[in-house]
């Protein structure tokens, strides 16, 4: 069972509770949760190089709406384990998601980013997932992406593997990788991402061994054929989230996948890119709840 510390009035809900559960292989998995906990149960999974903070407003806003939000660290993410074998395959990250899931104890909507939906998409391939996932929402993901842009999100995660001398220096970064957002003029929100080690350095906060052999950075394609498989055999509600601006997903890569899915939502986002939840949170936040709802009423 997870282990829930408020860190809140029990009656504020708009305040998180960490949580820690036990993943794939025992290693640990760090969250937090905002919302009543008997509201509808949305678990929320990261993009590579992110962490759970990602999703901070949108775990707010589902509390303002009475949802019950569960955000996850991904394995060697933010607050949660590294793995000490260096397992970052997708396997195991889907054997982490379902082992919370049924923590968790009733079914839930699942929200990947990237790496995140990824992770829900092939999960709900998986036996169990019949009684532990009741919709998805894939945010800037399809089986098939465009490999530019994908190379571009690796390149990325593998740079500065020596750190930053400071966090002006790692949002100098960050704004070069995407040049379509406003570079903050108070770099201090970067810590949630960064840690700040002996040395006086700054580096991103997970394991770089994710880019390792048998790792994230191995299949640069995302196993298209396996995804497209699990696409197909979708039987619960699907929400497809697209940044216009994205060099990910283009519309020949939604357009396939509607194929695949042709009962799936689909909505696009004309000022956000791949990392469309936090480029347009409000709008994103809003198309979830609606998804939510519309199919809990339904």
């Amino acid at each position: 069972m997870c282990d829930a510390r408020r860190v809140s009035n029990e009656a504020d809900f708009t305040e998180p509770a960490r949580v820690t559960f036990a993943g794939h292989g025992g290693i640990e998995i760090a969250g937090e949760r905002w919302g009543p906990q008997d509201g509808p149960l949305v678990v929320f999974l990261h993009g590579g190089g992110q962490t759970r903070h990602s999703w901070k407003d949108s775990g707010l806003a589902l509390a303002k709406a009475g949802m019950h939000a569960v955000l996850l660290d991904a394995r060697g993410h933010g607050d949660s384990d590294w793995a000490t074998d260096g397992d970052y395959r997708r396997d195991a990250m889907v054997g982490d998601l379902l082992s919370v899931l049924a923590q968790l104890g009733r079914p839930a909507f699942v929200v990947g980013a990237s790496m995140g939906g990824i992770t829900g998409l092939l999960a709900t391939a998986e036996p169990e997932a019949a009684e532990r996932i009741t919709g998805l929402v894939l945010v800037d993901v399809v089986p098939r992406p465009e490999r530019a842009g994908v190379e571009r999100v690796l390149t990325f995660l593998s740079s500065n593997p020596e750190g930053f001398a400071s966090l002006e220096e790692a949002a100098d970064a960050v704004a070069a990788y995407l040049p379509h957002r406003r570079r903050p003029r108070n770099p201090e929100g970067l810590q949630r991402n960064l840690r700040q080690r002996p040395d006086g350095r700054w580096y991103w906060h997970w394991d770089p061994a994710m880019m390792a052999r048998s790792g994230v950075g191995e299949d640069i394609d995302f196993n298209s054929e396996v995804l497209e498989a699990a696409a197909r055999n979708l039987r619960i509600p699907v929400l497809l989230v697209r940044g216009a601006l994205s060099d990910v997903v283009s519309e020949e890569g939604v357009a396939a996948f509607r194929a695949l899915v042709p009962a799936a939502d689909y909505i696009e986002i004309g000022s956000a890119a791949h990392t469309a939840a936090s480029d347009a949170n409000d709008e994103f936040t809003d198309a979830v709840v609606d998804f939510v709802r519309s199919r809990l009423q339904g």
